[in-house]
């Protein structure tokens, strides 16, 4: 008889202290041991994780009214542009907004890991001035005490698979991919590979919009399908994509992370990006979720894209494993390329494990999504259109 359990029958066995929880490294040795039913049986839940740049990140913060109000037009955070298109003292900043002064070396990653550990934000805020918002200006400073809500929403992270990125070119490239040597110097990659989150539940048959998570040090969810998603894509007998798919809109307070969680970068001579600590609990509801969560990564596989061709469909250059990624080496046409991560394995460690332990002392239980995503087949592109067209 075939292994079946629920997100109820799990959170029953969290609250009574009596649930079995492992990292998705652990899970690993413990399918080969048990073999995948009796494994299935023992384990309760897997704690995923990845710890990588996310671009596509920001925070909506309300800074409260002053007196007199001001219906802020034009906001800088610590010389950073904010956008203030919303209600008066509403806006959203960012990760990758450059800094007025400092240009990429500052940015909208900086403000948001500032106002995380607390310390004092520069607000200047403009105004036309209306009847019921009469002030023009303000300048002040805030902190994430003094304003009300603020909360990270990223529309895009933690991609399911991501490309590996080679430069076939004679110059340095310098790329979201981090710095790309010339002549096929050098291979980047990002991702945690067999702990990375979306990799562990491929068809996504644990997470959708609702399901709880582990966002840069606290209780964040997922709102919705993130940009970009799409998941009817060539996959592996495992059911693996090989190529970037689905994704993932979160959003969590951001009053209570923690920097150990989530910092600041900057990519030479690309810009500003925020990597964010993310790590998602996978419930074992049957053998085949199990099967998908034993995966190593000598499954796992991903496309060299040569990132030296200017257009919105590069080639690639073969395709190739995590295990040979992590080795430190690829051969690729004869030739030993040395590769690194952008993401960081030990750090996605520390938030599996982190995880871990807030499930086995009942300080997260899991939360069944309240939609399951839509199939997406493909994903549409801007063209230059005439306006006579």
């Amino acid at each position: 008889m075939s292994v079946k359990k629920s997100f109820e029958e799990i959170n029953e066995k969290i609250k009574k202290g009596t649930v079995v929880v492992v990292t998705a490294e652990e899970v690993i040795d413990i399918a080969k041991e048990k073999g995948i039913k009796d494994a299935t049986k023992y384990v309760d839940v897997v704690t995923t994780a990845t710890f990588g740049p996310m671009c596509s990140s920001g925070a909506f913060l309300n800074f409260g009214h002053a007196d007199p109000p001001i219906k802020m037009a034009e906001v800088q955070l610590n010389n950073v542009t904010a956008y203030a298109g919303l209600a008066a003292v509403d806006a959203y900043i960012g990760a990758t907004e450059p800094s007025k002064d400092r240009g990429i070396e500052y940015g909208g990653a900086h403000v948001i890991c500032d106002l995380i550990e607390g310390k004092k934000v520069h607000l200047k805020a403009k105004s036309p001035g209306t009847d019921c918002y009469p002030r023009k200006e303000i300048d002040t400073y805030v902190t994430k005490d003094s304003i009300n809500e603020a909360y990270l929403f990223n529309p895009r992270n933690c991609y399911q698979n991501y490309n590996a990125a080679i430069n076939t070119s004679d110059r340095t490239l310098f790329t979201y991919m981090g710095v790309l040597q010339p002549n096929k110097g050098n291979i980047n990659y990002s991702t945690s590979g067999e702990l990375s989150p979306l990799l562990n539940d491929p068809y996504l048959r644990t997470i959708g919009i609702g399901s709880k998570i582990f966002l840069a040090g606290t209780t964040g969810y997922v709102s919705w399908q993130g940009t970009q998603f799409v998941n009817a894509v060539p996959r592996s007998e495992l059911g693996i994509p090989f190529s970037p798919a689905a994704t993932l809109a979160v959003i969590g307070d951001l009053k209570q992370m923690n920097g150990e969680y989530i910092k600041p970068a900057v990519f030479e001579k690309y810009g500003t990006s925020l990597y964010v600590g993310m790590g998602i609990p996978i419930p074992v509801l049957d053998e085949d979720l199990m099967i998908n969560l034993a995966v190593e990564n000598k499954d796992i596989f991903t496309n060299i894209i040569d990132y030296s061709v200017p257009r919105r469909s590069r080639p690639s250059l073969g395709r190739v494993s995590y295990e040979e990624l992590r080795s430190g080496t690829v051969t690729l046409e004869g030739k030993k390329i040395p590769t690194a991560p952008l993401s960081s394995l030990s750090k996605a460690r520390q938030i599996a494990s982190e995880l871990k332990s807030w499930i086995q002392n009942n300080k997260f239980t899991l939360q069944e999504p309240i939609k399951p995503f839509d199939e997406v087949a493909s994903l549409n592109t801007l063209e230059e259109i005439d306006e006579r067209s």
